[in-house]
């Protein structure tokens, strides 16, 4: 963090009641840590664990990466992963729409022509 320039009166430190697995719990212990570094606006909330004390070094470490990552201009991978799923769920073009539906035509008609004649379904 010093290497950063990251100061700890930078950063805004909540904690919030966790969620998702583990049980009771979890889910009545406020070990979900939120950090937000007030200079970048950078916020980063981490539940990897129980103990409140290794979310908050968590956090800061991945509030770490995420400085470099800005700084050097590196995507992450974390970032890759996000915009290969927004690709995913784009909606398709008009024109890609009706290449698809095509294509799809096609294939139903190549599998109607191999459909046998002779046989049928009582197996007579």
């Amino acid at each position: 963090m010093q290497v950063l320039g990251v100061r700890e009166h930078d950063l805004v430190e909540t904690f919030i009641l966790g969620s998702g697995k583990g049980g009771q719990k979890v889910n009545k212990t406020a070990s979900c840590v939120d950090l937000l570094h007030r200079p970048s606006g950078i916020r980063v909330k981490c539940q990897a664990t129980r103990s409140r004390a290794l979310n908050r070094f968590m956090a800061r470490r991945a509030l770490c990466d995420r400085l470099t990552e800005r700084l050097q201009g590196i995507k992450s991978e974390r970032e890759r992963e996000v915009s290969r799923i927004r690709r995913q769920k784009r909606r398709r073009s008009r024109r890609q729409k009706e290449r698809m539906l095509a294509d799809k035509r096609h294939h139903a008609a190549v599998k109607q022509g191999r459909v046998r004649t002779d046989w049928t379904r009582d197996g007579a």
